[in-house]
């Protein structure tokens, strides 16, 4: 699929200056009425080095209440999340937003982060199986309950079908999970996963993120993942705008980066316009970055008729045009 307008979606850092609510909700309110479809939250086992962070589904569940429209995506990692724990979670930040949750899947596998759990390291093909283990049970957890599983019959006093809610019955090669979760379906039937293309074939999402050397890499990644079933590609984009500088190192990552103006940066997410769905960017200092993406770069966007901004009330897969998948059990 070739576009000419653009989701756009942006993270959120939660660094030392924006742990407060208060900063918290001022900030995703203004994402939000820029037109932001929606943003992300990022986290990990092992805090970010020389600060703090708090964990990433309890930030987008405060917010929840406090949007309408911005779809919501906390990171959450396969490795070290109890797979029905994570499940009921998510399943509840989409009950709680009415259908705006998003799930960002990472998989670490090192040393460093097992051993918060006690655990060892997985190499590569131990860490695909679990990426993929998670992810489907996860989603079969959300599918355990019919979407008329509840009655709330006050005449016989009963609230649900015991019918229309399933065990999984799931074995995996580290964990089991008898289910059914102890959550309703969520109002989107599944919130929406994205993931990293070198996830792809494991998490199955429905947003595949690519990162890519240049903009010739990021087109050749972005088909490969269409070709792979992708039913929605953005671009990873990490930015430093206004002349602003990160305080210390910036390491690279696989991901385009750029560095200048607004006015720039609106003119290359008009030409990614052409070869992917999305983008998703990373401003290098959040604190001076997101502010000039809000008040210069998104209304380029809306000037030009490439912005793609959700509607009040709709569900994160509306937005992104993504139908609501049958469950399993139907």
């Amino acid at each position: 699929m070739t576009s000419r307008s653009l989701h756009v979606a942006v993270e959120l850092d939660a660094t030392a200056d924006s742990l407060s609510p208060r900063a918290l909700a001022e900030t995703v309110a203004r994402a939000e009425t820029a037109g932001f479809t929606f943003v992300t939250f990022p986290d990990s086992p092992v805090p970010p080095r020389g600060g703090s962070r708090l964990e990433a589904t309890t930030r987008a569940a405060y917010v929840s209440t406090l949007t309408d429209r911005l779809g919501l995506a906390p990171t959450a990692n396969v490795t070290t999340a109890e797979p029905f724990h994570l499940a009921a979670q998510l399943a509840s930040l989409d009950h709680a937003s009415h259908g705006r949750a998003a799930w960002v899947v990472a998989a670490d596998g090192s040393a460093e982060t097992l051993a918060t759990i006690g655990g060892s390291r997985l190499d590569p093909a131990a860490l695909h199986r679990e990426t993929a283990d998670v992810v489907e049970v996860v989603r079969r957890l959300w599918d355990s309950w019919d979407d008329d599983a509840v009655v709330k019959d006050t005449a016989t006093g009963r609230y649900l079908d015991p019918d229309k809610v399933h065990h999984v019955d799931f074995t995996g090669a580290r964990f089991s999970v008898k289910g059914p979760l102890i959550t309703p379906r969520p109002p989107q039937g599944r919130p929406v996963v994205v993931a990293a293309d070198d996830l792809a074939e494991a998490a199955r999402p429905d947003v595949v993120l690519v990162g890519g050397t240049g903009l010739d890499d990021v087109r050749t990644r972005a088909a490969r993942a269409r070709a792979a079933g992708a039913p929605l590609v953005f671009a990873e984009l990490e930015v430093l705008l206004g002349g602003s500088a990160p305080d210390g190192p910036w390491p690279r990552g696989d991901r385009l980066r750029y560095t200048g103006s607004a006015a720039g940066l609106a003119e290359l997410l008009g030409w990614l316009a052409t070869g992917v769905d999305g983008v998703h960017l990373r401003p290098g200092v959040p604190g001076t970055g997101l502010p000039v993406l809000i008040d210069e770069v998104l209304p380029a966007l809306r000037g030009e008729g490439l912005l793609l901004p959700p509607e009040p009330g709709a569900t994160l897969r509306s937005s992104l045009g993504l139908r609501r998948p049958e469950s399993l059990f139907a």
